[in-house]
């Protein structure tokens, strides 16, 4: 396996608390890895470690090869490790396509020219319609975001997060607070992401979880208790124990 992201025996306390618990991750370009656990398992905590909003205790975190446990949040996205976060971080009153062209100009340290500069830029507009239109965005594109649907500015999160041109992907609950009418628009925005790209996800949804992810990491106290294949996540009793309970017994694996 050709190894882009990698993280070796994170820890992180807070007192005498262990929430990140010697935690080790691999992943290779293309991976679809679903990162799931019961409330508190320390989920989140490991994504602020491996984004550079926490800094731990002990462990590396690489990408590419490189090490940037050190690196700032900003470095490690100039890098191509990108985030999305749980709860939307938009500008009410931009509009998806002002949104995503400010996000290619942040990428190649020019956003003090958005306004009134960006559309006479054609390589930033053909990249903005083209992220846009891979989201199912592009007719919403001169709207505010106030008046678009919360599923809609999901998918706008996760066109940002794509214009900063991620090797490795970040999602915190892409679908959280989407009504289920609507959850089948993020799955076609999953489902259209490039091949190469390598995305962790973070969900609650069972279901999604099971139709996105070719591989299931799960913890639990801060600990690594499983990491293998969808199948086979039902039927460990630790996993049982600890989160799925009552899915696993359904035998739900949609």
């Amino acid at each position: 396996m050709s190894v882009l992201f990698e993280v070796r025996n994170l820890r992180k306390n807070f007192g005498g608390l262990v929430v990140t618990n010697d935690v080790s991750l691999a992943m290779a370009p293309g991976d679809r890895v679903a990162l799931i656990g019961p409330n508190g398992a320390g989920k989140t905590t490991f994504v602020n470690l491996v984004t550079g909003n926490l800094r731990p205790d002990s462990g590396h975190v690489f990408l590419g090869g490189e090490d940037v446990t050190r690196l700032k949040a900003a470095k490690r996205v100039r890098r191509g490790l990108i985030r999305s976060f749980q709860v939307t971080r938009l500008f009410q009153d931009m509009t998806p396509e002002e949104h995503v062209a400010l996000a290619i100009l942040q990428r190649e340290r020019q956003a003090g020219k958005m306004f009134g500069h960006y559309s006479r830029k054609p390589e930033v507009m053909d990249e903005v319609r083209k992220i846009l239109d891979r989201l199912g965005l592009i007719e919403l594109s001169h709207l505010k975001v106030r008046e678009i649907a919360y599923g809609q500015q999901r998918l706008l999160e996760i066109a940002l997060a794509m214009a900063l041109s991620p090797r490795m992907l970040l999602l915190d609950e892409p679908a959280a607070g989407v009504p289920q009418s609507e959850t089948t628009r993020i799955e076609q925005a999953l489902n259209s992401l490039p091949p190469d790209l390598a995305v962790l996800m973070i969900d609650h949804d069972m279901d999604l979880v099971f139709r996105f992810a070719r591989r299931v990491v799960v913890l639990a106290a801060g600990t690594v208790i499983f990491d293998g294949s969808p199948k086979d996540v039902t039927q460990d009793q630790r996993v049982r124990e600890a989160y799925l309970g009552n899915y696993a017994n359904a035998g739900g694996t949609a």
